[in-house]
């Protein structure tokens, strides 16, 4: 966020249907491939996820520790990812 003077903390309008939250990320140009997880209200959910008007999001990038990657689902989003773009290839 600080490379592109992008601020942490913005709105985006989402129309009702929602949008998949790879591709806000692809569209406010984060390192997709530095993103380890996203939060929406609060808990994990896959990159591959829709998200809707009024979710909070959180983009959260590699680093946090063992224990928590497994307690927040983490890791299991982390392989369901990994399962999803294997198939799009």
């Amino acid at each position: 966020m600080d490379e592109q003077g992008l601020p942490y903390q913005m709105e985006k309008d989402i129309p009702p249907e929602g949008r998949i939250a790879y591709d806000i990320a692809k569209e406010l140009r984060l390192p997709l491939d530095k993103v380890e997880s996203v939060f929406r209200n609060g808990k994990v959910v896959n990159i591959y996820d829709p998200v809707f008007p009024g979710d909070r999001v959180a983009f959260v990038p590699h680093g946090t520790p063992g224990p928590y990657r497994v307690f927040l689902g983490i890791a299991r989003e982390n392989a369901e990812r990994a399962r999803r773009e294997s198939e799009r290839k």
